[in-house]
């Protein structure tokens, strides 16, 4: 079902034109697939890009873990959308013809709790590319090896205000004073399908959520902090640069819930 290699004038490959979906498979199903796909679709519409045909897409999702040797156990489907061959320069073809393809690769889970440190790295929060899981993430990239360098496991990322944004592949959530806390969208934030998940699900359960516009301070001050991604769901954070945090009830509660 998938193509085996992109030409080399892919515009995905040549110049990160295109999306992608990280989707976590658990024993033959799938996690959250409409809402990956819908979110692929919605990118598709920014960027400008013919969105795909949805249940091809989910298709190849599904097919993925068989064609890697995968019958049980977790594993992350890489759903990949490219902008198809364009030839030299940055002009798009009148009509791209996208290109669409998954992989699939065992991803066990992960159980310690993360410590953190901030990124020099920053987030262009005036870009669309920002809120989106586009090809091109090298700032992630570099962000995240910023963080194995210093022996942490995830990098802070600041937005180029100065405000808190996310990690460098995760979402990011902290509490104080009884509220549960996450950048605004504004600030360079992808639209994480798990970030959505914890917001709703806090709802539920009446606990009060502060969707803002704040500065690292806030997370300094911060009661205890956790991460959110669909491959590690939600994992609790240990230290973040000078402080560090208690294992708390609310965390284990959400990540028990989804």
């Amino acid at each position: 079902m998938n193509p085996p290699t992109a030409p080399w004038d892919d515009r995905g490959l040549l110049l990160g034109d295109g999306l992608f979906e990280t989707l976590l498979w658990v024993d033959g199903q799938i996690r959250c697939l409409d809402a990956h796909l819908v979110r692929l679709a919605a990118g598709c519409r920014i960027l400008g890009l013919p969105a795909p045909d949805l249940e091809t897409a989910a298709q190849l999702c599904r097919a993925a873990p068989g064609e890697a040797g995968l019958e049980s156990g977790r594993a992350a489907v890489r759903l990949t959308l490219t902008a198809g061959s364009g030839g030299r320069g940055l002009d798009r073809p009148a009509a791209p013809a996208i290109r669409l393809a998954a992989r699939a690769a065992a991803a066990p889970p992960i159980t310690a709790p993360a410590d953190l440190i901030l990124a020099r790295t920053r987030r262009n929060e005036g870009s669309p590319a920002a809120r989106l899981k586009t090809l091109s993430y090298l700032d992630n990239v570099l962000a995240r090896g910023e963080a194995l360098k210093a022996g942490a496991d995830e990098a802070v990322m600041l937005n180029n205000r100065g405000e808190l944004a996310c990690a460098a592949a995760a979402n990011l959530f902290w509490i104080a004073d009884g509220a549960l806390f996450t950048p605004a969208l504004s600030c360079g934030v992808l639209n994480g399908v798990t970030r959505a998940r914890v917001l709703a699900k806090a709802a539920t359960l009446g606990v009060r959520t502060v969707v803002g516009v704040v500065r690292v301070e806030a997370l300094e001050r911060a009661e205890a902090a956790f991460l959110t991604n669909s491959l590690i769901g939600v994992r609790p954070v240990r230290r973040f640069e000078g402080a560090t945090y208690a294992p708390h009830d609310l965390i284990a509660r959400l990540a028990a819930e989804l």
